[in-house]
């Protein structure tokens, strides 16, 4: 462990990406204090649990597993003592209007067999779109997601350059897919990994076809305990480094004095740092905690301009009885898939016929449930929040046009479930301070959006970082706990002696 300057860091947020840092800059030798608003630790993914049955509100498909354990090696610890993961062999089922069904696997084959019962073509196209797939990973992994774009030097460098023309950035990930296949269903099941950066395949980059290669090959992982034992367990090794995690904590400022943060005022007080990372969405943190006088490079009509990622509506149901049809991961598609985006990013308004997406913990861990029974996690893609819509006022509406398609679909009697929740995007930027209730920050609709996010470090304000979904390299579980790595080693590199 090298020598440090004894540097005190606020950090605002306690979600994944502020825990990693935490966690990095604690080992180091900093001061670290953690500030959370909510309850408890996790930002978006809480753990919820009712009359038996537990769920995690917010990420529920877990990749790149190496992400997560990085965090605890580069702490001199093992993974495997704080939260264990396991490989899912049947990753996630996708069913088709038409009741056609692909359940994706590490097997190219296998999954192009069951791809050839819709379409012949489609299926002779697979083995050559997952090359692609593993290509675009190689050149983000290698050229992007692993270093901070801070400076001129960084975003100059002729790799990068050439990296970035290697994945076709004007080129839509809808574009890409139409050159391998034809028929609805690849075109949708493929698409929807668009969503998984809070963007449309219609308009979002050709690299994120990257993710088929993450979940098919790379594999896709259940957490003993559920998703929240990640949080769990960074949480405690932070405590362990002697990182103070402070809860019901709302920081209501950010003091800059001569043009540096010097510390937060909350409204338990004032606390005085060196350097302020904050891990929150950072349109919510310019725009609700930095006096515009202090950011003259990012005013309020350019917050504007950024474009939301879409959100999500959840429903938190507990019921005495099992589907078998429902895999840990079962996704449920509409008639006209495109018609999903336009609803979301145009109309801003709910879709009438979703994509349905179900986490059922309960296949795979019985402790998620009571004997018998199922806790089930149903989100469906939702606008970000504005006036187009109210939740407020159609939540119980929607709800029940949801487990009206759900029966369509063979998932009945959940009318009678014990247990029914549910989470609006409302209540997530309430809780989250998630600008306009968007889960990823800002979409990645576009190449400027995708690729040229907000700083991670702030341009007109020394020592106030930025880590999360909103900034580099981009949103995701793993993505963001990477993020907090990042940004970590940065700071441990510009303060040692």
């Amino acid at each position: 462990m090298s020598t440090m300057s004894n540097k005190t860091v606020i950090i605002i947020g306690a979600g994944l990406g502020g825990l990693s840092a935490a966690i990095r800059l604690a080992h180091a030798g900093f001061r670290v204090r953690v500030l959370e608003q909510q309850a408890t630790v996790g930002g978006k993914l809480q753990r919820i649990t009712e009359k038996g049955y537990r769920f995690d509100r917010g990420p529920s498909t877990i990749t790149l597993p190496h992400l997560f354990e990085n965090v605890f090696t580069a702490a001199d610890r093992h993974m495997e003592d704080y939260v264990k993961l396991e490989r899912l062999q049947q990753a996630t089922r996708n069913v088709f209007p038409g009741g056609e069904t692909v359940d994706l696997t590490d097997s190219i084959e296998t999954t192009a067999t069951q791809i050839a019962c819709y379409s012949k073509e489609d299926a002779a196209a697979y083995p050559a779109f997952c090359k692609e797939a593993a290509r675009l990973y190689r050149l983000a992994d290698e050229r992007f997601l692993g270093k901070l774009m801070l400076g001129l030097k960084d975003k100059l460098d002729p790799r990068l350059a050439a990296g970035f023309l290697q994945v076709k950035p004007l080129t839509t990930l809808h574009t890409l897919l139409r050159r391998y296949f034809r028929h609805p269903n690849t075109l949708s099941m493929l698409g929807r990994y668009a969503t998984y950066v809070g963007a449309s395949p219609y308009a979002s980059p050709a690299i994120f076809a990257m993710l088929a290669h993450v979940e098919s090959e790379l594999g896709i992982y259940r957490v003993q305990g559920g998703t929240y034992a990640i949080a769990e367990a960074f949480a405690k090794l932070a405590e362990e480094l002697g990182v103070t995690i402070e809860t019901n904590a709302s920081v209501q400022k950010i003091i800059v004095k001569n043009g540096a943060a010097r510390g937060v005022e909350t409204d338990q007080g004032y606390y005085e740092a060196d350097i302020v990372l904050a891990n929150g969405d950072a349109l919510s943190i310019y725009s609700r905690l930095i006096a515009p006088e202090h950011r003259p490079s990012l005013p309020n009509k350019k917050i504007d301009r950024y474009e939301p990622s879409l959100s999500g509506f959840v429903q938190l149901v507990g019921i005495r009885r099992t589907y078998e049809q429902l895999l840990h991961h079962t996704v449920y598609y509409p008639e006209c898939y495109k018609d999903e985006f336009k609803s979301i990013f145009t109309a801003r308004k709910p879709p009438e016929d979703p994509t349905i997406y179900i986490c059922n913990n309960s296949a795979s861990d019985r402790e998620a449930a009571p004997a018998g029974a199922s806790s089930l996690f149903v989100l469906v893609n939702a606008p970000y929040v504005s006036n187009a819509w109210s939740w407020e006022h159609e939540t119980e509406k929607y709800a029940m046009l949801v487990r009206s398609h759900l029966a369509d679909h063979g998932i009945l009697g959940l009318e009678q479930a014990e247990v029914t929740l549910t989470y609006t995007p409302e209540q997530l930027e309430r809780d989250t301070s998630a600008y306009r209730g968007a889960i990823y920050g800002i979409s990645s609709n576009g190449a400027r959006q995708t690729f040229f996010r907000p700083g991670n470090c702030a341009k007109d304000i020394k020592g106030l970082w930025f880590t999360g979904g909103t900034t580099h390299p981009g949103g995701g579980t793993p993505i963001v706990t990477l993020c907090g790595q990042l940004v970590a080693e940065e700071l441990i590199k510009q303060y040692k002696i």
